[in-house]
């Protein structure tokens, strides 16, 4: 059933003369969006409704926009696409490393924002590769993933807080057990555009998710390199319905 209400945005930056018609501008797009001029609000206005994506500026006054996006993705599945600066590519890597979805560069066409936006929540909606029934979750290793509510389960019962690209990550495991997927493939499958520009960043990316599901992500049992191919989940899983 397609949905009529608005996606909900919210634009975090502290420069009102790009927030505010970059604002009014997304509005006219068909977004419901909401501002924030420093990370604080953001979080205050996150707290009070969950927005589906964040636009988020790097160079902010007080707490900045890495340290938000950080948050964001140990505590929400969230896509984040950040605005940034030219002289900023160190930090748009972090970024990318930390849980960012996406990047657009100061100045920007507001087209093309807005394509990024629409490529990231399809990105995200659409998770997996491989077709679920409404109820059915993923088992693997006494681990429990309920793909449409993003919920990580660990097996003793424990939610695990899981950011938006380790999902998608983690999907992109499951869906395709004991085969091993390059590092291209899992760039496509997770960051999307001009990922080949950081391949640290895939690695950096199944750290992160090694250190939520393996009983020691220094010797990983599950997700396994495979030296000079990539990486593969060596695990069982099966898909039931719940």
């Amino acid at each position: 059933m397609e949905r009529t209400d608005p996606i909900r945005l919210l634009l975090v930056d502290d420069e009102p003369a790009l927030r505010e018609p970059l604002a009014a501008y997304l509005t006219r797009q068909g977004f419901a969006v909401r501002e924030a001029a420093s990370a604080a609000q953001a979080r205050s206005l996150i707290r009070d409704e969950l927005p589906e994506l964040v636009l988020l500026d790097i160079m902010m006054p007080g707490e900045d926009g890495l340290s938000l996006c950080r948050h964001l993705a140990e505590t929400h599945s969230v896509p984040t696409i950040l605005l940034t600066a030219k002289g900023e590519a160190t930090d748009r890597i972090v970024g990318l490393e930390i849980g960012a979805d996406d990047y657009v560069v100061k100045p920007f066409e507001p087209r093309e924002l807005v394509a990024r936006i629409r490529s990231v929540l399809r990105r995200s909606a659409k998770g997996g590769t491989q077709p679920l029934l409404e109820d059915e979750n993923y088992l693997f290793e006494g681990w429990q993933l309920d793909p449409l509510k993003r919920r990580l389960i660990d097996p003793a019962g424990t939610l695990v807080p899981i950011s938006s690209a380790e999902f998608r990550l983690l999907l992109a495991f499951l869906d395709h057990p004991r085969q091993v997927l390059d590092r291209d493939r899992l760039l496509d499958m997770v960051q999307g555009r001009e990922a080949h520009l950081f391949d640290r960043a895939v690695d950096n990316q199944v750290s992160r998710l090694r250190r939520k599901i393996e009983v020691d992500n220094k010797t990983p049992t599950m997700i396994q390199t495979v030296w000079g191919g990539g990486y593969m989940l060596a695990a069982e899983v099966r898909r039931v319905r719940c």
